[in-house]
């Protein structure tokens, strides 16, 4: 099948990544959708390489780990999503990409947006959980380390389901709990900011949870 062609010469593996809602920094690297990456480790350009799993390849080859495709279904899909038709012989002619986002292609980047804040959240909850620790049996517990205990398990559960379950069980987390995992999100970037700026944990952030309540 000459899409595979008509792909390679038309779509980079940043120009995928970046369209299926993977960020990437000013370096050209991004946090690797194929692992739990805390910082980003893989590079993008024309083609990929994650230098903490060790996944590398084209774009097709992207696409096809990304949504676990064969190389045809995931060469025929980068056609699809961008718009380009190919003749017999290999030639690719561009259309425009279409404007409107499958409802397909949301859910993948909802899915790995709330992969991100949650591996992240998760890996907090551990570090607080530890940190605020009381040292004495009549100390007062910390609201982090509070957080941490009420939290944890459920936000691990969250995360195995959008990494393991299937289908309907991933989009059921988008669906029921997306908007409290991006508030989770902007909660992360604030202390993130606090930090920098040289302000304690503690500044403004109150604890949430990732089911609402």
């Amino acid at each position: 099948m000459n899409v595979f062609k008509a792909v390679k010469e038309n779509v980079t593996a940043r120009q995928a990544v970046e369209m299926y809602g993977i960020r990437v920094n000013r370096n050209g690297m991004a946090c690797c959708p194929f692992h739990d990456d805390r910082h980003p480790s893989m590079k993008v350009d024309k083609r990929f390489h994650c230098f903490g799993c060790q996944a590398d390849g084209d774009v097709i080859d992207l696409a096809a780990r990304l949504y676990g495709l064969n190389n045809l279904g995931a060469a025929v899909k980068l056609a699809s999503d961008f718009g380009i038709s190919y003749d017999n012989k290999g030639r690719a002619s561009p259309r425009p990409v279409k404007k409107k986002i499958s409802e397909e292609l949301k859910l993948k980047q909802a899915e790995l947006q709330c992969c991100r804040i949650l591996s992240d959240y998760n890996h907090l909850l551990e570090k607080w959980r530890t940190e605020y620790a009381p040292e004495t049996p009549g100390e007062e517990w910390h609201p982090l380390f509070v957080e941490a205990l009420q939290k944890q398990a459920y936000t691990e559960y969250l995360l195995d389901t959008l990494l393991g379950g299937t289908a309907e069980e991933k989009a059921a987390v988008i669906k029921e709990h997306g908007k409290e995992v991006m508030r989770i999100g902007e909660r992360i970037s604030r202390l993130a900011a606090s930090r920098k700026a040289g302000r304690h944990e503690r500044s403004g952030l109150a604890p949430t949870g990732t089911d609402g309540r």
